[in-house]
Parts: structure tokens; C-alpha cells; sequence
């Protein structure tokens, strides 16, 4: 019967499995809404800054982030998450960063990588590619001064003169079950890169300040934002593809603990088989 018992145990392994994916994709469902919220607050936010940035009658090209450069490095910045168990989300940013056709045209002495998540430089790491700068172990509930860390190291090397673009590989949620991975321009500045509100803007306009020091904190603002709405992005598609892929778990774990139950009762059955038979055949030779 010790066949018996190690089927048993195994069943209840498998349903303890079952119970913490279960619970995992809850946790991820929940979370994963929260951040979507966030990433669609942000989206919103950055459209605004922009509609401010017309109002205040900003022309694009005249704008320090928005200068067009002809020589310098390109900064590429890549956004993964911390953790694991997330289906295939940070192979699929990897993969478009090493596939991206500047990351591959570009020699080694004219890219800048930066890595925000572990999961990017541990792939970095092992592919023995060198990482300027690395932010790991970003907060959930990132505050804007850890937002503002990283966007200024951004900022210095653009001021620095040393970068002449910065592209953002990151994710673009869409729905619970669908993400998009992109390389979006960062900087320099284009008008293209969000979505201008219509605005019905007066002639009559008062700044204070002055324009300039508004102008400049827009951009600023605009630029966290920018960031933030990455991160925020990341953390929507790291939920949801960890729903999805407890989800599948859960249903695995379900279906094994139906296999090993159909295989305990046929073993106990055929055990309870072989017992009566050995009793008919004891009762059988006692009577004769």
C-alpha cells in the first residue's frame, strides 16, 4: 500500500500548488487594475502637459529637449520588471531590444544602456553587455522623487551633450490578455510623441512667472511624466501576464490532481481487488 500513500501525498502537493496560484492570480487581477488605472492617469496627465505647452504658445523646436543632434551616443533605456513568473513579458522587451535595428546597426562605443528592473541586467549580465547605469527594486507605489532620480540621470546625459537621442523600450498595455512592446523616443522632444489635446486657447494670456520659467517647468514635468507612465505600463502588463500565467497554472494543477485521483482510486481498487481474491483463496484452502 506504500504506492497508495505516496499518490496521496502527491495529490495534496499538487492541491497546496493549486490553492497559492490561485491566490496568486487574484493578487495579480487586483493589482494589475490598480496600475492600469495609474498608466491611463498618467497617459492623461502627459496629454495635459502638453495642451499646457501650446497654451503657453511653446514652439517645438526651440525647445532645449527637443534639439535635433547629429553626433553623440544614443541612450537606450530598458524597462523590466524585479520578479519572475510572469509569462514571457521581459523575454519579449530583451528581444526587442537586442532585435531593435539601431541597437544592432550601432557600434559598441556609440550605445548607452541603462537598465530599470533586475530581470534587464541580470540578461545584460549574462550576455556580457556593459550597463552604464541600473535601477533596481523600484518601489510599487513609486514616489515622484524616486521617479525624478532616474529622469534626471536621463536629463545629464542629455545636457551633458554626451547622448544625441534616448529610446525607452517598454511595454504598452492594451487589455488583461493583450501587450505590446515598443521602442519609443524619449528624447529629443517631438510633437508627435503624445497626443495633442484640442485646446481653444485665448490671445489674452498671463504667466506667471514669466513664460520661460513656465515653458521649462512643463517640460519637466511632461518629461516625469513620460516616465512614470513607463513604469506604470510595466507594472499593468507584469500583473497581467502573471494572471495569466497563475491562470494556467492553476488549470494544470487541476487537471494533474484529476489524473492522480483516477490513478489513486484505480490503484486502490485494483489493491481492494487483489485483497478479496487472496481471502476467496485462503477461505477456499482452509475449507478443503
Amino acid at each position: 500500500m506504500a504506492f497508495l500513500i505516496d499518490i496521496k501525498k502527491k495529490i495534496l502537493s499538487v492541491q497546496g500548488t493549486r490553492k497559492i496560484t490561485q491566490a496568486m492570480e487574484l493578487v495579480a487581477a487586483s493589482r494589475m487594475k490598480s496600475f492600469q488605472r495609474k498608466a491611463l492617469a498618467s497617459r492623461a496627465y502627459a496629454k495635459a502637459l502638453v495642451g499646457g505647452l501650446h497654451e503657453a504658445r511653446a514652439v517645438w523646436g526651440e525647445l532645449g529637449f527637443a534639439e535635433q543632434r547629429e553626433k553623440g551616443k544614443t541612450l537606450f533605456v530598458i524597462v523590466t520588471s524585479d520578479k519572475g513568473l510572469c509569462g514571457s513579458l521581459n523575454q519579449q522587451l530583451i528581444r526587442t531590444l537586442l532585435r531593435e535595428p539601431r541597437w544592432v546597426a550601432l557600434p559598441e562605443d556609440e550605445k548607452v544602456l541603462m537598465t530599470i528592473g533586475r530581470k534587464s541586467y541580470d540578461a545584460m549580465a549574462a550576455r556580457n553587455i556593459s550597463v552604464a547605469k541600473r535601477y533596481d527594486g523600484l518601489k510599487e507605489d513609486m514616489r515622484p522623487l524616486d521617479a525624478l532620480t532616474i529622469v534626471h540621470e536621463i536629463i545629464s546625459y542629455w545636457m551633458s551633450g554626451e547622448v544625441r537621442e534616448v529610446l525607452f523600450v517598454q511595454p504598452l498595455y492594451v487589455n488583461a490578455f493583450t501587450t505590446n512592446v515598443r521602442v519609443k523616443q524619449y528624447l529629443p522632444f517631438t510633437e508627435n510623441m503624445v497626443e495633442v489635446p484640442s485646446t481653444n486657447s485665448s490671445p489674452d494670456l498671463f504667466f506667471e512667472p514669466d513664460r520661460e520659467e513656465l515653458i521649462e517647468k512643463l517640460v519637466e514635468q511632461l518629461l516625469e511624466s513620460l516616465f512614470s507612465e513607463a513604469f506604470f505600463e510595466l507594472k499593468a502588463c507584469e500583473y497581467s501576464s502573471r494572471m495569466v500565467a497563475m491562470k494556467n497554472a492553476t488549470t494544470a494543477a487541476g487537471d494533474m490532481v484529476k489524473a492522480l485521483t483516477l490513478e489513486y482510486n484505480k490503484a486502490r481498487q485494483s489493491a481492494i481487488t487483489q485483497q478479496l481474491a487472496e481471502l476467496a483463496g485462503a477461505g477456499a484452502a482452509m475449507g478443503t
